[in-house]
Formats: C-alpha cells, sequence, structure tokens
C-alpha cells in the first residue's frame, strides 16, 4: 500500500530538484580501459580491486544494521561474506566535491581487511541526475552486496527515490543480496524512515512535545528490505537521547496507518545488528552498545494529537550479545531487560531510568 506520507514527500522531491551538472568525457572509462577513479560532476566514483571480472557464484540473504559512530568489523565482514567474495558497492550522497576517499575509505578497507572481495566501488552522489547514470545503475546491478554509507539521509531520498537507483536497491535484496547501512545509510533501510528533509535533526523533546511537528518527516515508500516491512530504524542511540523521538515516530506512523503496524529499532554508536536470512538478528561481535526494540502497547490512555504532547504505553526491550530478536515479528529471545514505558503528556516521570534517553536540552554544535 502506498504510504500517505509519500505525496508530501513528492512535493519535496519536486522542490529540491538540481541542475545537471556537465560530464567530463575524459573521465569515462573506456572500452576495455581498467577501471580507475574519477570525479564526473553529478558524482565521483573510486574502486579498489576490478569491477570486470565475474560476479559472485552465490550470495545470501542479510542486513546489517550500524549504529554510527565508529566502525564494527564484524558487520562488514557479514556483508562480504554473504556477498560471496564479489563485487561490493558503497554509496555516499554530499551536495558538492569535499569528499576525500581517503578518509575511512571503505572500499579499501572490504578488499585488505573485511574480505576478501573482487571489488569494492564507492559512488558519492552530488544530485538527483546521477541516480539514471547509466555507468552508476550498471554498478548497482552487478553488485553482490551493498553498503550505504553515513551522512544526510535527506539527499539519499531526495537523490534515490522514484530513480532507477531505487529500484536496482530493492531488486538487490529481492535477489538474496546483503545490504547494510551506518547512520543515515541505516535510517533508510526500514519500512518507514525518518527522512529529515526539513534539514535539521528531530530532537526527543520536540517531537514528544509535538509529534505533528513539521520537522517529523516520515516515508513509509522508499525500500522493502525483508523482515523490516513492520520497522523504523534510528541511528546513535543512547548517545544522541534518541528514544523519544523513536517512540513519536512509531505513534505518528502507526496513528496514520493502522495497518502499518510498525515498531521501531534502535542501535547504539559503534555497535550493529546482523540479520540473516530467516530474519533472525544478533549484535555483532565487537559492538560497544546494544540495540533497542519500542513497540507501542494498547491503552485507552494513549493520546496523539497535533499541537498536543504525545501520551503513548511503550514496551522498550534491550538486546545484548547474549540475546536474538526476531526482526520480522518484533520478539527478543533472551533479552537483556524488557520495560513497560508509559508517555504522559510529553513525558516521564522524574527518576525514571529511561530519562537520558528520552531528552536531551542541547544539541552539540559539530554533531552531523
Amino acid at each position: 500500500m502506498r504510504s500517505r506520507f509519500a505525496g508530501v514527500l513528492y512535493i519535496c522531491l519536486l522542490s529540491a530538484g538540481t541542475m545537471a551538472h556537465a560530464t567530463s568525457p575524459a573521465a569515462r572509462p573506456a572500452g576495455n580501459e581498467a577501471p580507475h577513479d574519477y570525479r564526473d560532476g553529478n558524482f565521483d566514483y573510486f574502486v579498489s580491486g576490478d569491477p570486470r571480472k565475474p560476479r559472485a557464484t552465490h550470495t545470501e540473504s542479510g542486513i546489517v544494521l550500524f549504529g554510527g559512530g565508529g566502525r564494527v568489523d564484524a558487520g562488514f565482514e557479514f556483508i562480504a561474506r554473504r556477498a560471496g567474495g564479489g563485487h561490493i558497492v558503497i554509496l555516499r550522497a554530499v551536495s558538492d566535491d569535499s569528499y576525500d576517499p581517503e578518509d575511512g575509505d571503505y572500499g579499501k578497507s572490504f578488499v585488505a581487511e573485511w574480505g576478501p572481495v573482487v571489488s569494492a566501488e564507492t559512488i558519492v552522489f552530488h544530485n538527483r541526475d546521477a541516480s539514471s547514470d547509466p555507468r552508476v545503475v550498471s554498478a548497482l546491478r552487478n553488485a553482490d552486496g551493498i553498503f550505504l554509507a553515513g551522512g544526510d539521509q535527506a539527499n539519499y531520498v531526495k537523490y534515490w527515490k522514484g530513480t532507477p537507483v531505487q529500484e536496482a536497491l530493492n531488486a538487490h535484496v529481492r535477489a538474496h543480496r546483503p545490504i547494510g547501512g551506518s547512520s543515515a545509510g541505516l535510517a533508510v533501510l526500514g519500512r518507514y524512515a525518518y527522512t529529515a528533509l526539513d534539514g535539521g535533526s528531530m530532537e526527543s523533546r520536540v517531537a514528544l512535545a509535538n509529534p505533528f511537528d513539521a520537522g517529523m518527516t516520515l516515508d513509509g515508500d522508499f525500500l522493502a528490505c525483508p523482515g523490516l516491512e513492520h520497522v523504523i530504524t534510528d541511528t546513535h542511540f543512547s548517545a544522541r537521547s534518541r528514544l523519544g523521538r523513536l517512540i513519536a515516530f512509531v505513534a505518528r506512523i502507526n496513528r496514520d496507518d493502522p495497518a502499518a503496524n510498525i515498531r521501531g529499532i534502535g542501535v547504539d554508536e559503534a555497535s550493529a545488528l546482523l540479520i540473516d536470512e530467516k530474519s533472525i538478528g544478533r549484535l555483532a561481535p565487537g559492538s560497544k552498545g546494544n540495540v533497542w526494540v519500542v513497540e507501542e502497547t494498547g491503552s485507552t490512555q494513549n493520546r496523539i494529537e497535533a499541537g498536543q504532547p504525545l501520551s503513548v504505553d511503550t514496551r522498550i526491550t534491550k538486546v545484548d550479545a547474549s540475546s536474538t530478536v526476531d526482526v520480522a515479528h518484533g520478539t527478543v529471545a533472551h533479552a537483556a531487560s524488557v520495560d513497560a514505558l508509559a508517555i504522559r503528556a510529553g513525558g516521564v516521570e522524574p527518576g525514571n531510568k529511561f530519562l537520558p534517553m528520552l531528552t536531551r536540552r542541547a544539541t552539540p554544535p559539530n554533531e552531523d
């Protein structure tokens, strides 16, 4: 079913259109010329290994939810392994030419540390036009594994939605090939996504005070990863006090689309959830934090109205290294903790253990 959020998003996309940049023919590899790095106006391209070699003979479904704020090697190894050691494509999106491929180069790390893989291509989108470039589309169609890097998820949605890139991403997961995303890349992997299309980053205190705030830009018509059909994800979870906003995201979506039956999955920084072909997730070895499952529970006291603070009953389940989570159904085995949390008029009673995760008063100026 098409999301009621999609119409609003379509208008945003029209207003966010960008002018095409000139393409430099000299930058394009021709014929059998060896693939090489280049910057080409609409996108930048960086490569390790040889994308011309045959793709993997066998791949397996798999999803990695990286919380951002630090690498988790086991998550990248999971992608490389389930990609059959084949071709990896890394996607980024920035509006200018500021990306430095030597700054945390995932491509080189996939080839030298996390693989072996045959090749790792990084594509940095600068605008929506890149999403129709045949070189970009060809790389995605030839990918055995895909990783969506961090940055600004609004760019991902503005540049990819309704384009061949969106089609290729969904075809990739339908073909039982792995995908992962970190930070902004994680934000778009669920059936629903917080898109940050207003240019800001929603704070928990704002979302709880009014779950219909203009900054609550939500979309339900982007990616269709198996097992995440009833999920909205969130990133940098504990460090950035995002429990409150995830509760508001879940309540808002379920209020506007009761058939969605949405739950939230929040991932802490420097942590990752590895989800196998049966939609069973486990905390990646080396994770420094936890994963949190947020579910709305029925209550006559639930209240979600425009301009009014949120009142809702929820269940908060903490996933640690001993837990497994069925992301398709929201059930957790061997949970570290399960707590009922009642939000009343946008807050909780003083001293509640979740208070630090529900609100913060100031956003650090250097937070991306």
